[in-house]
């Protein structure tokens, strides 16, 4: 009878056991259920350094402090073309300048300081430079070229007494010593300077290039053209006039050197745009430059030039309306005239109707792309046909008072 009877009750007993367990097994996934459910309640300074790197970040609930988080995380640019800005300068920027290998770019200053960036990486957040201070009581810099090299800066300055050039390049091995023993770094030094060298009158254009054509030495030659009619050509290394040439038309807009130095080329009041040559010697000197081209066609006056980079063509843009391309690479000694090869109109008009007067023109490397400026909008052309291909309106503060550069 006992053996029967626990028998019979052991299954009854095995049922409570289970319906026991099955019910502290849900009282425990409800209570974790719950508590995860709730807000974290442990303070802030008990969550360790990993949290914060796999947490995602708050939200701020107020818009202008997100607005505010987004810009400077990623900051908006100007033009989705624009790649970087330099900063630095306290006053506005007279002249810039980029050195022969693209690398380097000088910026002057109305606050009498020179800066020179060095652009190992265009899009970097900054910029390595050398600060160089023009000595005081000096003229304000308005023009900046390079020398031979990223080393040699040469300066054109405006003051009461005329238009003066001067040449900074890195300090000599003295005076290189003496700064390294000071823990200092080396300034640059004056190597030469010339004053008045345009009769009191100011420069509209300075300008730099290697002579490697013919007989060229190789050596940097400089041309600075005067609001006046006269342009000259000098030596950078030693500041030497290599010859003067007047252009006859009232007054000079600017003038340029072909990127072998073998042309010089002017833009004046006339609609004609003049070319000389730089012929040298066989001692590698400047022996004359005479004028061997004339290119005519514009109605009205030229407002800027560009060579090619093969230097053997020219660019014009002129007040006519229209923008013309030169083949110059003809026989001039034989009387042979420029070429006209391509004609189109300035695309953009103004509030009248009127075609825009370009300031600045540059072409690109490939000869592809037309980089001009009118006012405060930078714009680029296609070489071929004159299309617009994209417009930055509003780039600068102020109307650039520098060339558009190379491309």
């Amino acid at each position: 009878m006992a053996d029967a009877a626990a028998s019979s009750s052991s299954p009854a007993l095995l049922v409570t056991l289970v319906t026991v367990f099955l019910g502290l097994l849900t009282f425990v996934l409800l209570a974790l259920r719950s508590r995860a459910s709730k807000p974290e309640s442990s303070p802030a300074h008990a969550t360790s350094p990993t949290d914060f790197a796999t947490q995602p970040a708050k939200k701020s609930t107020n818009p202008k402090q997100r607005s505010l988080a987004a810009k400077k995380a990623h900051p908006q640019r100007h033009h989705h073309l624009e790649i970087n800005m330099l900063k630095g300068h306290t006053d506005a920027v007279t002249g810039i300048a980029f050195s022969s290998n693209g690398r380097g770019i000088a910026s002057a200053c109305a606050d009498r300081v020179i800066r020179v960036f060095k652009l190992d990486d265009i899009s970097a957040k900054s910029f390595k430079f050398l600060r160089l201070n023009l000595p005081s009581g000096s003229n304000c810099p308005t023009k900046i070229t390079f020398g031979h090299g990223s080393s040699q800066l040469v300066i054109a300055t405006e003051g009461m007494s005329g238009t003066g050039l001067c040449m900074y390049s890195s300090a000599s091995s003295e005076a290189a010593t003496a700064a390294k023993e000071q823990g200092k770094p080396a300034q640059p030094e004056m190597k030469w300077e010339l004053k008045n060298v345009h009769d009191k009158k100011g420069l509209v254009s300075l300008v730099s290039s290697p002579a490697t054509f013919g007989s060229g030495n190789g050596g940097v030659i400089l041309a600075s053209s005067s609001e006046g009619t006269d342009i000259k050509l000098w030596t950078a290394d030693t500041g030497k006039c290599l010859g003067t040439v007047d252009t006859n038309q009232l007054k000079n807009t600017m003038a340029t050197l072909s990127p072998n130095g073998r042309f010089l080329a002017a833009a004046a009041f006339t609609a004609d745009v003049k070319i000389w040559e730089v012929v040298y010697g066989k001692d590698n000197q400047v022996k004359e430059v005479p004028k061997v081209m004339q290119l005519k066609g514009h109605k009205s006056a030229v407002t800027w030039l560009d060579f090619t980079w093969d230097s053997e063509r020219i660019i014009t843009a002129s007040k006519d309306g229209s923008i013309r391309i030169w083949n110059i690479n003809v026989r001039y000694h034989m009387d042979e005239d420029p070429k006209c090869i391509k004609v189109f109109k300035i695309p953009t008009l103004d509030s009248k109707g009127n075609p825009v007067l370009y300031d600045r023109l540059a072409v690109s490397p490939d000869n592809q792309i037309l980089a001009v400026t009118y006012g405060t909008t930078l714009q680029w052309l296609r070489t071929e046909t004159g299309e617009i291909l994209d417009t930055a309106e509003n780039a600068h503060d102020g109307a650039c008072p520098f060339s558009c550069g190379d491309l």
